[in-house]
């Protein structure tokens, strides 16, 4: 078979298997990646190799250089970065569990050598090498996140609860989801109650939270605890605040959150890359990276906190991509117990809901696996589009499976008498896409499958320096925020007819240890048009810019204007109370000076603040105004696979037209051959019947032929003429056969060639890209 699985979008999971002779077939078994925008749910018991399935998906989906997340509350999937291409015994030799090792009666040495054999041998069983693990490593960048802990590479689950995006901000249903998840993570790991109908607490923190996020505000847990005691507000819902939330129960909830930020273990939460799912999905440079968020080590409650936290960040990210048809990305759970149950609504059920409704518009596949039928909600998953189904322990889970597969409308009765039969690593893949169900046989994993790994394994498997955001269990004292010196107010200073004053948001809220000082400086609104044609660039931006003013006659230093994420809408025109304001330069009371200012910026805008692009010529695309070069790559290795999905169908489409003639012909030629071997075989029969005739005939006593039996003689050499002709005719059949089989086979190397070509031709990785300027005009200010 070679390479022949290698095929663009097509993960290579097995080969096809007869449940009712036991048989493996030669043909792989080959998934089309695209199918799985629609969901996978993979089901089997222990031991039925359900795992092991699930490590060759997301290999294979590493190879086609697709993102994934990974969610592992067992922590198997560590072993997804156990890839060793040359598979030397040293390689091996960390990993090896001495237990194992003693069991087989051996020294670890001589266990690792045994397990690099083993693993060799079975590569070469399955059609794999080690060419193909390094192609895998070559593809993506791999991570072990252990959130909770520094063991791994250190997540930041509460470090800074960031404001949503723009897009979700705008959407009051995803903005209330997202509010929730983080209001009921948090209380999770408080041991809170967390109703969001019930609990004073979650209502509490989820008016904080969207008061914070629609501001554009990032939620920082210690500002939070200042908050809570004095959130800022009358009311909630009808009733006054203390009313309807006692000031006693508020401080309560505060110094829970503050004893919990003051635990010398709670550190583990604050420290470590942000949980950004752009940054999990992609490297700074955008290579595709699997990564793995390894919650093995933490209890019901903080698996809880880190899984909703973890989909809320996903649908956010999500909601910002364009619509796609490819496989743009893949979350997978290696055990979804608990977070989708058919009768209970933890906080994880409703927003996987939403992802399975609403992800495959995006391009966002969800792979859920589980040991027992009754854990999930079939009624959810009915629009999963394949379910891979393992060796079940009783009939009534395999009739559980069967109801699930009936509610998404799949047609059960052939697939019942498989299930019964199903053993270690075979598996009934249903799925809406193809005509009709197919059993298969696993392939070796590319990975080391050594099991859970140990807590050193995974040190080892981690960078040894991660960047990690600063801890705030214990926060120093802010330096004031406003000018040096003393001249503060405890009211806003009075301005000039004609000038309008704005309040920008805080970057988070404020600790109750830190002073809030609002500090002056000149802001600017501008709207300005970037047109070329030559990058079919035509938009329009919305500039908010602040600039900070020092009193005297100095021009004012345009260089130093900073970008402002903000709108103009989210400024409020009041501050928050008990604030301090510092003192106006006299230089910015001048409404005289505005239209000076104005034509200043207008020329710095124009000179020096272009729109600056990135192009590429393969696939064609320019990149969106304020698109980093890895968001950009990201995006165009997106587009590739787009690009490429479209034409390898038609590739495909093309080829199977052009062979489909072949292959009718074929078996044409082929059936040819059965009937003119047939007749071959009837026509040396009547031949030898003939022969036989007339030497029984002599046999019998006859001492001369007779005339008959020299007619006979005749007629028995007339048969033998027609016997060799009629070989020939097969000879030519069976010519006619071999040249149609060598034209399809010359099909197929022409078609894997070009398979080839197509593969080598997107690369965003490697691609050059082409940096561009667009200057706008004067008018255009």
């Amino acid at each position: 078979m070679g390479q022949a699985y290698e095929k663009l979008g097509a993960f290579y999971l097995g080969r096809r298997y007869d449940p009712d002779t036991q048989e493996i077939a030669a043909e792989p078994l080959l998934y089309d990646s695209r199918d799985l925008t629609t969901h996978a749910v993979i089901v089997g018991m222990t031991g039925s190799g359900k795992t092991g399935l699930g490590v060759c998906l997301l290999e294979e989906a590493a190879i086609d250089r697709i993102p994934v997340i990974a969610i592992d509350p067992k922590g198997d999937l560590g072993n997804l970065l156990l890839n060793f291409p040359q598979l030397r015994p040293e390689d091996f030799r960390p990993w090896i569990d001495p237990a194992a090792a003693t069991a087989q009666g051996v020294d670890a040495d001589t266990f690792a050598s045994q397990q690099a054999d083993l693993w060799r041998r079975g590569l070469g069983e399955w059609d794999q090498d080690g060419q193909r693990i390094a192609r895998l490593r070559d593809s993506v960048d791999m991570a072990l996140y252990t959130p909770g802990s520094n063991v791994g590479r250190p997540l930041s689950i509460l470090g800074s609860l960031r404001a949503p995006t723009r897009t979700l901000r705008d959407d009051p249903e995803l903005l209330g989801q997202r509010v929730q998840a983080a209001a009921t993570g948090l209380l999770t790991l408080l041991g809170v109650d967390t109703d969001p109908l019930t609990s004073r607490e979650h209502i509490l923190l989820s008016h904080l939270f969207e008061r914070a996020w629609q501001q554009g505000q990032d939620v920082d847990l210690a500002g939070l605890v200042g908050a809570i005691p004095e959130p800022g507000i009358d009311r909630l819902g009808v009733l006054p605040l203390d009313s309807f939330f006692p000031p006693r129960e508020r401080m309560k909830l505060a110094l829970r959150l503050n004893s919990l930020l003051a635990s010398p273990g709670f550190s583990g939460w604050l420290q470590g890359e942000p949980l950004d799912a752009a940054h999990l999905l992609y490297t700074a440079t955008g290579k595709p990276r699997l990564s793995i968020i390894n919650i093995a080590q933490l209890s019901d409650a903080e698996r809880m906190s880190v899984v909703t936290l973890l989909l809320a960040e996903l649908i956010n990210w999500m909601r910002c991509q364009p619509g796609t048809g490819s496989l743009r990305a893949v979350l997978y759970i290696d055990e979804i117990f608990g977070y989708l149950p058919p009768t209970a609504n933890p906080p994880s059920k409703a927003l996987l809901l939403t992802l399975l409704k609403q992800a495959r518009a995006f391009g966002l596949g969800l792979v859920l696996s589980t040991q027992n039928p009754v854990d999930l909600d079939y009624k959810a998953l009915s629009n999963a589009g394949t379910w891979f189904l393992g060796r079940l322990q009783t009939d009534q889970d395999r009739q559980r499976v069967l109801d699930g597969l009936r509610s998404a409308g799949a047609d059960t009765g052939q697939l019942a008498g498989w299930l019964a039969t199903m053993g270690k690593r075979r598996f009934l893949m249903h799925n809406v896409h193809d005509s009709r169900p197919e059993c298969f046989a696993t392939r070796w994993a590319l990975s080391y499958l050594s099991g859970p790994l140990a807590r050193e394994q995974i040190r080892r498997l981690s960078p040894s320096e991660t960047p990690a955001t600063p801890a705030a269990t214990s926060p120093a004292p802010t330096p004031q925020l406003g000018p040096r010196g003393d001249e503060l107010a405890s009211a806003p200073p009075p301005l000039p007819p004609g000038m309008s004053a704005y309040v920008l948001p805080l970057p988070r809220m404020p600790r109750p240890d830190e002073r809030l000082v609002y500090q002056p400086c000149l802001l600017a609104s501008a709207d300005v048009s970037y047109s070329s044609a030559k990058y079919k660039i035509d938009t329009r931006q919305r500039l908010l810019l602040s600039l900070q003013v020092d009193d005297g006659p100095v021009a004012l230093d345009w260089t130093q204007v900073e970008e402002r994420s903000e709108a103009l809408d989210d400024l409020s025109e009041s501050g928050l109370p008990g604030a301090s304001w510092a003192a106006c330069p006299a230089v910015l009371l001048k409404p005289a000076k505005q239209s000076q200012w104005q034509r200043e910026l207008s020329r710095f805008i124009r000179t020096a603040r272009p729109l600056g692009l990135y192009a590429c010529k393969t696939p064609k695309a320019v990149s969106l105004p304020g698109e980093s070069e890895a968001e950009f790559r990201a995006r165009l290795q997106q587009l590739a696979s787009e690009e490429r999905d479209q034409q390898a169908a038609a590739l495909r489409q093309r080829y199977d037209k052009s062979t489909r003639t072949l292959r009718d012909r074929l078996l044409r030629a082929e059936q040819a051959v059965e009937r003119e071997g047939q007749q071959s075989r009837e026509k040396k029969l009547d031949a030898a019947m003939s022969f036989g005739s007339v030497l029984l005939s002599a046999f019998l006593g006859r001492k001369a032929v007779s005339a008959s039996n020299a007619r006979r003689l005749g007629s028995a050499a007339k048969s033998a003429g027609r016997v060799r002709r009629e070989a020939a005719d097969v000879a030519r059949a069976e010519e006619r056969a071999a040249a149609l089989r060598d034209q399809l086979a010359d099909k197929a190397t022409q078609f894997e060639a070009e398979i080839d070509a197509l593969e080598d031709q997107f690369d965003a990785q490697t691609v050059a890209l082409d940096t561009a300027s667009v200057r706008a005009k004067s008018a255009d200010i």
